[in-house]
């Protein structure tokens, strides 16, 4: 998967400029409307002021893609007034020439002066006051397929047969993968199979480390441990994205399609924890972005004299997608602070959508 991904030459990722852009294949939320990034940048201005308003407030953003979403959040920024878009920095981090697209979309929007006066390919490092942010991320990085074959825990690796991609069980490849489950508190039944990501939790203590005073916010599609790992999903997660297609096949177009799995958000949780990071709180994204005020950025759109009807459309059709529990709305984020006071609730984790009982 590592390599289906990321390989310098062939990997989906690294290849991108060869397709029109991943939207292609798969849309995430700032791809739907910058209304995404709007939001998010109210809940960094307040993570600001929680923080009592640090100059610089760095925004470190993980997986940062072509910029889109970086340059939503400084744009929203703006837009509002907020005093963090004098003090904050934006940092990009994705493989370098995918940060300096970033970069330049970034700069090419207005926004240069946010920017940290790094060469070309350099990527931040060091430790941060702000925020660190990943978007979808972690369904993007590389996973192993466990299994229970015949009574005993198995991996199933990648084989070449017969002049194609197949797939044969072994013992698992080392101790972190085979003690991942037991870790979660899950135990697979005879026949099925499930995806673990030793590098999702690598991520999450690296970014803990690498953070002195503030927040992590993670937003993916993933469920707890249980969930997860429960019977609906017999045959795991692991899904391919093409041309907005979806498949089960991680073989059919190697290099050329995007190769996802769920989020363990368990172990995510423990990882963090154990890191040093405190879990200030878990909600959906459409939760999250209703308690932001997504009603009233809709309603200020629609009653905008200057927006045509196409443009109040496409932001009705987008704010739909934000909150549908079957579509952007399900997936879960998780905030995570360091140094930060968690008797302040955040807005962004306040609201809740009635349950029947």
């Amino acid at each position: 998967m590592e390599l289906a991904l990321y390989h310098p030459e062939r990997g989906y990722y690294t290849t991108d400029a060869e397709r029109p852009t991943r939207s292609g294949d798969f849309l995430t939320a700032p791809e739907v409307h910058p209304m995404f990034g709007q939001l998010l940048a109210r809940q960094l201005d307040e993570m600001w002021r929680h923080l009592g308003q640090p100059d610089p407030f760095i925004l470190r953003e993980h997986g940062a893609g072509r910029g889109v979403l970086g340059e939503a959040i400084l744009a929203g920024l703006a837009a509002e007034g907020s005093g963090l878009s004098e003090t904050i920095r934006y940092e990009p981090v994705d493989l370098p020439q995918r940060t300096e697209a970033a970069r330049a979309r970034v700069q090419a929007a207005g926004f240069e002066r946010t920017m940290p006066h790094e060469g070309a390919g350099a990527q931040p490092s060091g430790t941060i006051t702000g925020c660190i942010l990943a978007n979808e991320l972690l369904d993007a990085l590389p996973v192993h397929r466990l299994g229970m074959l015949d009574g005993s825990l198995v991996e199933w690796f990648v084989v070449w047969r017969d002049g194609w991609f197949g797939e044969a069980p072994g013992p698992p490849s080392d101790s972190a993968v085979a003690s991942h489950l037991e870790r979660a508190g899950v135990t697979l039944r005879e026949g099925q199979r499930a995806e673990v990501s030793p590098a999702a939790a690598t991520w999450i203590s690296e970014a803990a480390a690498s953070l002195e005073r503030g927040y992590v916010v993670l937003i993916d599609y993933g469920y707890p441990a249980a969930q997860l790992y429960g019977e609906r999903r017999h045959r795991g997660t692991l899904r391919a994205f093409r041309g907005h297609h979806v498949s089960d096949d991680p073989f059919r177009a190697v290099g050329a399609q995007d190769l996802t799995a769920h989020v363990d958000l368990t172990t995510a949780e423990r990882v963090a924890r154990d890191a040093g990071l405190t879990l200030l709180g878990s909600t959906t994204q459409a939760e999250f972005l209703l308690g932001l005020g997504l009603g009233d950025l809709l309603g200020a759109a629609q009653q905008a004299t200057v927006a045509g009807l196409p443009t109040l459309l496409a932001a009705r059709t987008a704010a739909a997608r934000f909150i549908d529990p079957g579509a952007l709305g399900g997936f879960a984020v998780l905030i995570f602070g360091r140094g930060v006071a968690t008797e302040r609730p955040l807005r962004g984790l306040a609201f809740r959508v009635p349950r029947p009982d």
